[in-house]
């Protein structure tokens, strides 16, 4: 009897550890099913947001860029073809001037005094020559009817001939006279712009030994460059074709604003430096340019078709080369090697590595790389 007591209560505790076991295993699994419902859900990975541009295939211009030096056309020293005092000074220090404009005068009296001298002595010799003319015609008369000797006859031809060059020399010092008096005016020989002033008012100035000024032409204008011989038959090449444009950049000018056309080429290339001295004539109606001025000049040698166009903020730069990102499948990232060609304002041809329609990543380039996922955005519309 004792014994099945025992027994009875035995399996009454084991009981009642189990129901508790239970009941605690339901109360962990609510509590963790409580706390899995009340958690926030897993972000989502970030997606790089990309500007893209299509590659384009287009027509484009070939250059070949240069460094040059403006040169004159013309440039003279102004200096006096008579001598005399400077009476004034008629064109201010670095004034434009067109051609026949009045620059200097020296003092005309002893000019005009000499053409007045030579005026009389030819008015002299006229009346004198008039004088032999009729004596001898009246000799001619006497000589016919046998009153004048053949010598005297002689005599009076020696005399009208003698006064036939007395005149002719006396003119000729009337127009060295006046020729003198016109080289006392200085008169601009050309269109451009005076320099600075070397010879005061009053200076004695003596014949092409006084520096008075200088004049040089500023349109059109000289610009001479030095093409390598390598580029030599390119250059000719497109000549062939017909004449070569050349544009002209100022320091800082990323576009020309100024143009003209090739016109020289010499015919010896310079052996210690490979190059071949080249100029072209370029208008400068504004006067924009300045002789002795450093430009740079682009020569348009051909037109380059169906080439591949993409902007030139999208390229990188590594040890193995330029590269591109280009949008690959799933709208990753996928890095391309390419090989430059030409440009042509903000764009720069591609000669191998992508191909027409790619689409090429053009910012954000320090936050992506090969692989990652990227979101790319809307083309603008090009203006």
């Amino acid at each position: 009897m004792r014994k099945w007591k025992i027994a009875l209560g035995t399996a009454v505790a084991l009981g009642a550890i189990s129901v508790a076991s239970v009941h605690l295993l339901d109360m962990g699994n609510l509590s963790l099913n409580a706390g899995t419902a009340g958690a926030a859900p897993a972000p989502a990975a970030f997606v790089m947001p990309v500007p893209v541009a299509s590659v384009v295939k287009k027509t484009i211009p070939i250059y070949l860029d240069y460094a040059a030096r403006t040169e004159p056309i013309r440039s003279i020293t102004l200096q006096a073809r008579v001598p005399g005092y400077l009476q004034e000074q008629t064109a201010q220090d670095g004034a434009d001037v067109r051609q026949g404009d009045l620059l200097y005068k020296i003092s005309p009296d002893d000019f005009q005094a000499a053409l007045d001298q030579a005026k009389a002595q030819v008015q002299r010799d006229t009346a004198t020559l008039d004088y032999a003319r009729s004596n001898l015609g009246r000799g001619t008369e006497l000589a016919k009817s046998g009153y004048l000797d053949k010598d005297s006859f002689d005599q009076r031809t020696s005399t009208l001939r003698g006064a036939q060059a007395s005149l002719a020399l006396n003119q000729a010092a009337v127009r060295t006279a006046e020729l003198n008096l016109s080289y006392a005016e200085i008169h601009a020989p050309f269109p451009g712009r005076l320099g600075r002033n070397q010879a005061s008012v009053g200076t004695l100035v003596s014949v092409a030994g006084t520096v008075l000024n200088t004049l040089v032409q500023l349109d059109p204008i000289y610009v001479t460059f030095n093409p390598s011989e390598t580029d030599l038959a390119q250059i000719e090449e497109a000549r062939a074709a017909g004449p070569i444009e050349v544009e002209i950049l100022l320091p800082g000018e990323t576009e020309a604003h100024q143009k003209g056309e090739l016109t020289f080429i010499d015919n010896t290339i310079d052996h210690s430096t490979g190059t071949i001295t080249a100029r072209a004539t370029i208008g400068n109606a504004k006067f924009t340019l300045l002789p002795g001025q450093y430009v740079r000049v682009r020569l348009h040698v051909k037109q380059q078709p169906d080439a591949l166009m993409v902007p030139q903020v999208a390229l990188g730069s590594s040890q193995l080369g330029k590269y591109l990102y280009v949008v690959g499948k799933g709208n990753t990232v996928d890095q391309r090697l390419v090989s430059l060609g030409p440009t042509s304002g903000d764009m720069v041809a591609i000669l191998s590595g992508v191909a027409e329609g790619d689409q090429v990543i053009t910012g954000n380039l320090q936050k992506i790389g090969p692989g990652m996922p990227i979101s790319p955005l809307p083309q603008k519309p090009a203006t």
